[in-house]
C-alpha cells in the first residue's frame, strides 16, 4: 500500500507530541479540547506543528478524534 503525503502526515500526526509547555509530551490528539480551542483563538504556531493542532482543532470540532487513536494503533512506530 502506497502512502499519500495526507496518510504520511495523519500517520505522523498520530505519534506527535506537544514539544513544549503545560502539556508537553502529551500527544497532539490528547491534549484537551479548551486548550486546542485557545491556540485556534490566539493563532496556530507556524510550520508543522501549527498545521497539526489546526488539523487537532478539526478533528475535535468534529468529534473525529478516534480516527488519529486508530490510526496509532494500525501504524506503530
Amino acid at each position: 500500500m502506497e502512502l499519500t503525503p495526507e496518510k504520511e502526515f495523519l500517520i505522523k500526526l498520530a505519534h506527535t507530541k506537544m514539544p513544549f509547555g503545560k502539556y508537553e509530551g502529551r500527544y497532539l490528539i490528547d491534549l484537551p479540547e479548551y486548550y486546542v480551542v485557545w491556540y485556534h483563538n490566539k493563532g496556530f504556531p507556524k510550520g508543522q506543528l501549527g498545521q497539526m493542532l489546526q488539523t487537532v482543532y478539526e478533528l475535535k470540532l468534529n468529534g473525529l478524534e478516534e480516527l488519529i487513536r486508530n490510526i496509532k494503533r494500525q501504524f506503530p512506530k
